[in-house]
């Protein structure tokens, strides 16, 4: 009797040491994700609840427009197995960093995942024009049914959830062939993040049911995905890329946009001169708001793409109404 009463303790103590080599082999055995921009980088920690956690390149308010590479990066680079990014033109910054850093890596670009709708730059009129000085035809695909010419298409891909889904697929598969011992996680966290999304799609149609006929005029032109899948109306923006600030024939062009279209909105984001649009707005009866494509003000994490998105629509429906 006594014999067994000495072996419970040891018996439990030998059971909790087994578990916590097994949950500690588990974490160690977790791959070294990157990822470059906040949208995705939720939707990558989303796959990988219960995993493990990714790292984020372009964190805090920085934009991928602007970004300046840091010494931190580079070292997550360097220990990384797999990089998620967009692709080369929305994160020009990363192309040398990942030819020399992240050779060792499996680099997934999702502007080219299967199933991502693209929409080429908008050109003329309201839109600034965009000249990339390439004369080929825009959007030849290939035989493989992805679109390889580089510079004629709005990158801001995450804003139509259908696409994220796409993302969202290409992420899974990628990330069972980096780490199949844990693909049963990552399928079941893929299947409960579309259903979300779908959620998500159907609540943002709602939301923005009363406002989507109002015309509005956005600081650059980044939201094309976003008006074709919920039918809202961009009249103009202020430039189509943040790195070139508009001259002044430019903003009067918008500013008479704005006087035309009546009681408007114009919106800033938050990492961008907020001075243009008050130019743009002076003497007008339009009201003004914030946009966050790029989610510069969230805190990241597999919560972040639902919160930007929702905040999108309720700004818009904020200001418009």
């Amino acid at each position: 009797m006594y014999a067994a009463k000495s072996f419970l303790p040891v018996a439990a103590s030998l059971l909790f040491s087994g578990l916590l080599i097994s949950t500690t082999a588990t974490a160690a055995d977790a791959p070294r994700v990157v990822v470059s921009i906040k949208p995705i980088h939720s939707l990558v920690a989303a796959v990988m609840q219960g995993v493990g956690t990714p790292d984020l390149i372009v964190d805090g308010a920085a934009s991928p427009h602007t970004y300046a590479f840091k010494p931190s990066n580079a070292r997550s680079l360097q220990q990384a197995q797999v990089v998620f990014w967009v692709g080369p033109d929305m994160e020009a910054f990363l192309q040398k960093p990942l030819s020399s850093l992240g050779s060792n890596a499996t680099i997934v670009e999702l502007d080219d995942a299967p199933g991502i709708a693209k929409l080429k730059f908008r050109e003329g009129g309201a839109f600034e024009p965009h000249d990339d000085g390439d004369e080929h035809e825009a959007g030849e695909e290939h035989a493989d049914g992805h679109d390889h010419d580089h510079g004629e298409f709005d990158t801001h891909l995450w804003l139509d959830p259908h696409n994220a889904k796409a993302m969202v697929a290409e992420i899974t598969t990628s990330l069972v062939a980096a780490d199949p011992a844990n693909a049963l996680t990552y399928e079941t966290n893929q299947k409960t993040l579309n259903d979300k999304l779908d959620a998500l799609d159907t609540e943002i149609a709602s939301t923005l049911a009363p406002v989507k006929d109002k015309p509005f005029i956005v600081f650059h032109d980044a939201y094309q995905y976003f008006e074709h899948r919920y039918g809202v109306r961009v009249s103009g923006s202020i430039t189509v890329s943040p790195e070139s600030i508009p001259g002044a024939q430019r903003v009067a062009e918008i500013h008479s946009k704005v006087a035309d279209l009546g009681a408007t909105c114009v919106f800033a984001e938050p990492q961008f001169e907020p001075k243009l649009v008050n130019v743009v707005l002076e003497g007008t009866s339009a009201k003004s708001g914030v946009l966050d494509p790029e989610a510069a003000t969230l805190p990241q994490g597999p919560d972040l793409y639902f919160n930007l998105m929702r905040g999108i629509a309720n700004s818009l429906k904020a200001c418009l109404s």
